[in-house]
């Protein structure tokens, strides 16, 4: 499976999209149009190894809803991003069995020895 869990209207993931030279032979889902499920956040988590991996932290809204201050448990962490999908380190490319996750120039460079 290739698969992209991205913002279409986030400028980092189109960058990185384009800058991959990735098409067609890529499922894209628009996390804001098209939520993500229980059972593909539960995928996700246990390709990265933890909720946490995928949890982001420079989402606005963590600061705004008071998580910093909180000690979030695996659980919390797979709640907020089901709620608000804000809250998804991304892009998140999988590509067959490995899981890329976030936009971080050692994750893109990752991704493109990969292809």
């Amino acid at each position: 499976m290739r698969k992209v869990y991205h913002l279409s209207t986030c400028t980092t993931c189109q960058r990185i999209i384009k800058e991959l030279g990735i098409g067609d032979e890529f499922e894209y889902q628009d996390i804001k149009t098209e939520k993500i499920t229980p059972e593909q956040i539960d995928v996700m988590a246990n390709m990265a190894g933890s909720y946490e991996a995928l949890f982001s932290r420079v989402a606005m809204k963590y600061k705004a809803w008071g998580l910093k201050e909180k000690n979030l448990s695996e659980q919390d962490y797979r709640n907020y991003i089901l709620e608000e999908y804000t809250f998804l380190k991304r892009p998140v490319f999988i590509i067959d069995e490995e899981i890329f996750v976030g936009n971080s120039k050692k994750n893109v460079e990752a991704v493109k020895e990969r292809l």
